[in-house]
């Protein structure tokens, strides 16, 4: 009851907040008509003096007061209007900007309460309504707009055009639109793909049914079995899985369950006495802390089945746990983005494109470091080895080791692609599409993927 309470006075307590925002918007609004009605008047009186014979006759009167007074208080009185006319303006934007805010707070508090409530069906029936509501009012004015210009000159109708399709996601564009560019060469839409529903289609054919070659290779040891067919550093790995009870004592390991995702679960043993516990991140000061604590992933079920396997333990040097992880997205040949990673003494990102330049691009934007890089070699040789794989996208994962790069895994569906800020979402989605033709054009030219047949021979 308490509880209950204490949230409803939280709640009135924004609700006045919000109330005390909107008023004085209302009153900022009010005052910024006024002024703005203010200086229509004045500027109207001036015209109708301007107009009058009285005015004329004053001409040489008024030069010479201008040579005599340089400043004049109509102009000042006109720049005061003007400039409290902007600050309130200006104040205006800050205050909606606030109430913005609050009103996304109160909606996820909302959302919230529905779910604990039982109310959540209830709540998404409502917002998917509302959305679909909006988006049709949208494309039928995006629509609207573009029927408008369809009879104007190409460059004041491909600017519109161009304008349009920055506020349309693929399926909204209407077909007029392409139509235009397949009616005249001299316009050139910029069509948006999307990197995300490129990979939203690729795992929809996955569903499906179609054997897609990326998802081949993202189980760990096909994988590997590729790799090896490369001729690619990686890890050894143990050739069969083991029981707690079971497990050989060894150093310079990691030990994994076999169907384990994320951190849960994987241990790095540099030494029996220096254990990290990657899941809960700390360390362990003996084996048998280790037998104990893998028993409790268990039980919390962080692991679903007791059966784990070994693999080498890969670090930048004897003393440290960890190496830096080198991700490449690589789109048959060609490299658009490199993720490096550090994960002690805490997590950071670091983003690269194959030129050598750090950016941002949406994701990780609040845990950003200065990384080392990569060399052409290493990119080389991550590019090479995407053109193995008659697939359009696929992310090869590397460890950073004393002696250079080790492989680590293929990833066909990157996590939170979607974080992907527009711009970087088009830039991927136009690799994606490009990597599609150039890998279709070498099928049609009888490109064999003689490694990758091996690898499913096997």
């Amino acid at each position: 009851m308490k509880n209950s309470e204490e949230q409803k006075d939280q709640f009135d307590l924004e609700l006045k907040k919000e109330s005390s925002l909107l008023q004085s918007i209302m009153e900022l609004e009010t005052k910024i008509k006024h002024l703005e009605q203010e200086t229509k008047k004045h500027q109207k009186e001036i015209r109708n003096i301007e107009k009058s014979t009285t005015w004329k006759y004053s001409i040489p009167l008024r030069k010479l007061n201008n040579l005599l007074f340089k400043s004049n208080e109509n102009d000042v009185y006109q720049y005061e209007l003007l400039t409290s006319t902007e600050t309130l303006k200006d104040e205006l934007a800050y205050l909606k900007e606030q109430v913005e805010k609050q009103q996304h707070t109160q909606f996820f508090s909302k959302m919230k309460q529905a779910k604990n409530n039982g109310e959540i069906f209830h709540c998404l029936d409502e917002l998917i309504r509302q959305k679909k509501e909006n988006d049709l009012y949208y494309e039928k004015a995006f629509k609207y707009i573009a029927n408008l210009f369809k009879s104007e000159q190409p460059d004041y109708k491909k600017l519109v055009y161009n304008k349009l399709l920055t506020g349309m996601s693929i399926d909204q564009v209407p077909e007029m639109l392409i139509r235009a560019c397949d009616a005249s060469d001299s316009i050139q839409l910029d069509l948006k793909p999307s990197f995300q529903a490129s990979l939203y289609l690729r795992a929809r054919r996955r569903q499906l049914g179609e054997l897609l070659p990326e998802w081949i290779l993202d189980k760990k040891e096909h994988g590997y079995k590729f790799i090896d067919i490369l001729g690619v550093k990686r890890p050894w790995t143990s050739t069969l899985s083991f029981k707690i009870s079971d497990m050989e004592r060894k150093k310079e390991i990691v030990i994994k369950p076999v169907d384990g995702a994320g951190s849960r679960g994987v241990y790095l043993v540099l030494d029996f006495n220096r254990i990290l516990d990657m899941k809960r991140q700390k360390t362990l000061e003996s084996w048998e802390q280790l037998l104990e604590s893998m028993k409790q992933d268990i039980a919390l079920g962080w692991v679903n089945h007791d059966e784990w396997f070994m693999e080498e333990l890969i670090h930048t040097n004897e003393d440290d746990f960890f190496s830096s992880d080198i991700k490449f997205y690589c789109f048959y040949g060609e490299i658009a983005l490199i993720l490096e990673i550090i994960r002690y003494p805490e997590l950071k990102y670091c983003w690269w494109t194959a030129n050598g330049d750090r950016f941002r691009t949406g994701k990780y934007d609040e845990d950003l470091y200065k990384g080392q890089g990569v060399s052409k070699d290493e990119i080389e040789l991550a590019s090479q080895i995407s053109m193995k794989i008659p697939s359009p996208f696929i992310r090869i994962d590397f460890l950073r080791s004393e002696n250079g790069l080790v492989f680590g895994e293929f990833t066909p569906k990157p996590g939170n692609y979607d974080e992907f800020d527009r711009n970087i979402d088009r830039q991927l989605g136009n690799y994606y599409l490009e990597a599609e033709g150039r890998l279709i054009n070498d099928l049609l030219n009888g490109k064999q993927f003689k490694q990758y047949k091996q690898l499913i021979s096997k």
